[in-house]
């Protein structure tokens, strides 16, 4: 507004204009309150989130599936791959003098679910020298409830998601004499074997693959708030849940229960990255000891060479335990010149980076807008995006060296365009800076272009924590992570969860089912 003039220095005439003037500036500025109170009084009424739809930019592009050659819808005839467990003949009421004409089968399948109590009567001997001799429990025999009910019990709260109490009341209704402690008790006692086997699948899984993808969200355990962190591929999935989120714990992770820290070419070079003091750097370089068996003996030293602060990740000592960590992760074969696709979270930029696709055009798709020059620039930018998108869809399927460069050039292309729309300008502007990151696939093909199976994954865990809650132990936190990550592998080798269940816990007649980590490695190899 322009300064006013003295009204003392003013004609009569030019003092009536001056207050026809200022009259018409306040209406103006009482239609605009009375506007923006209308609009506080609507957003005020809105309940929960907004409702922001997904772009949809991976199901627009994803090119329609035709029916196999020779496929039939229904998949054929499924009883005869059925196993017939039990026959009845089924007589018909016929009149004298009827013809035979053989029978008309239907097949019913049913379940036959009944408590089923077992008394075993173990003989005792006493030995010439005295000693008393029992005969041994039968394999998969460790207590009084039975590997069947085991199983049983395993699947419907893993894998079926059945809360405690809801499994309880089930049992009971059965006929199963059990309380609540004792059903605790066959949840998350004694199920070292199946965490050994999980570790066992993230290490081959981390040994043997050519990309992973990671993801993590929010969960509660012994009554404060964590983070549950999803790695996997298309051949496993691993769950781990801490107290942090960041870029340290997440290494430890990869680590796959190797405790060490080791400071080698891989470290070294890490810690350079991150910009680590050249004199520390020195320090490290020139000490005798480089391979440290434990995180007390890694801090000893840390403290022997000066080099201190774990607060803030450019601290140095923080950067350097993240580089023996990742030095550490090298040194057992992990990772090798495998490429770790994410959300854009910091935490996950370690190693090959890239990026999820689907989550930077949502960054542009939610962006608010006010003016209809503001949406049209962004449903430009979305339309060039989805079709750039598309291209690399294609470029995967047959990857050649000059589409690849035309797709860099197109890239350039787009996230340089000026629109007139400030915020849209410096998200291009930053994802420009993300090139890297973002086109990894050109150099890689074989990776995804988006994290939607790690999102796939971790859906379990976030269902799992609106149905259950948290957990309060160790070992329940251990033994939620390990089952839910164990079914999510058994599905995508292929394995049935029930029959992995079954032979692991010795189920008498159960499939046998190899181990799951070297399923992967051979998933791996072909």
């Amino acid at each position: 507004m322009s300064k006013l003039p003295n009204p003392a220095d003013l004609t009569p005439a030019e003092l009536k204009a001056l207050v026809v003037d200022l009259l018409g500036r306040v209406r103006d500025l009482e239609r605009q309150v009375a506007a923006r109170d209308a609009e506080i009084a609507r957003l005020k009424g809105l309940k929960g989130r907004p409702d922001i739809k997904p772009s949809g930019m991976e199901q627009a592009t994803k090119a329609a599936s035709l029916p196999a050659a020779g496929s039939r819808r229904g998949g054929g005839n499924k009883t005869a791959r059925r196993t017939i467990h039990e026959e009845r003949v089924i007589k018909a009421a016929a009149p004298p003098g009827s013809r035979f004409k053989g029978y008309q089968n239907f097949v019913v399948q049913d379940l036959v679910l009944r408590a089923h109590v077992l008394r075993l009567r173990r003989e005792c001997w006493v030995a010439p020298d005295g000693q008393r001799i029992t005969a041994a429990l039968p394999a998969g025999m460790t207590g009084h409830f039975g590997p069947e009910l085991r199983r049983f019990v395993l699947a419907q709260h893993h894998q079926g998601q059945v809360t405690v109490a809801r499994l309880l009341a089930l049992l009971r209704d059965i006929g199963i004499d059990i309380s609540k402690r004792q059903l605790m008790r066959l949840l998350i006692a004694g199920q070292d074997g199946f965490v050994t086997e999980a570790r066992d699948v993230l290490r081959a899984g981390l040994e043997t693959a050519r990309w992973i993808s990671v993801d993590d969200t929010g969960a509660r355990h012994a009554g404060a708030n964590g983070v549950c962190t999803q790695i996997g591929n298309q051949d496993f999935t691993w769950f781990g849940t801490t107290q942090s989120k960041s870029r340290l714990n997440f290494l430890t992770l990869l680590s796959a229960g190797h405790g060490d820290y080791v400071v080698n070419a891989e470290a070294l070079d890490y810690m350079r990255d991150r910009g680590l003091a050249g004199p520390q750097i020195a320090r490290l370089t020139d000490s005798a000891v480089r391979h440290f068996a434990s995180a007390a003996a890694w801090t000893a030293h840390l403290e022997q060479l000066a080099i201190h602060g774990l607060q803030g990740s450019l601290a140095p000592a923080r950067v350097a335990t993240e580089g023996a960590l990742w030095g550490s992760i090298a040194a057992h074969g992990l990772l090798r010149d495998a490429v770790i696709v994410s959300d854009d979270a910091g935490q996950f930029d370690v190693g090959r980076h890239a990026l999820c696709w689907v989550h930077a055009e949502r960054l542009v798709h939610r962006l608010d807008t006010f003016t209809d020059q503001q949406r049209a620039a962004q449903q430009q930018l979305r339309k060039l995006i989805w079709e750039f998108y598309a291209d690399l869809k294609t470029y995967r399927a047959a990857p050649s060296p000059r589409r690849r460069s035309e797709l860099h050039a197109r890239f350039v292309r787009i996230f340089r365009r000026r629109t007139g729309f400030v915020v849209l300008d410096r998200l291009l502007a930053r994802l420009l800076g993300r090139k890297a990151e973002l086109l990894r696939v050109l150099e890689r093909p074989e990776i995804p272009l988006h994290t939607n199976g790690s999102e796939n994954d971790i859906r379990a865990c976030v269902i799992k924590r609106k149905i259950s809650g948290g957990t309060q132990s160790e070992a329940g936190r251990n033994c939620r992570d390990t089952f839910l990550g164990l079914a999510k592998t058994c599905a995508k080798l292929g394995v049935s969860f029930w029959d992995y269940l079954g032979h692991r816990l010795r189920v008498p007649g159960a499939s046998i089912v190899p181990d799951l980590q070297n399923l992967v490695r051979t998933r791996a190899i072909a």
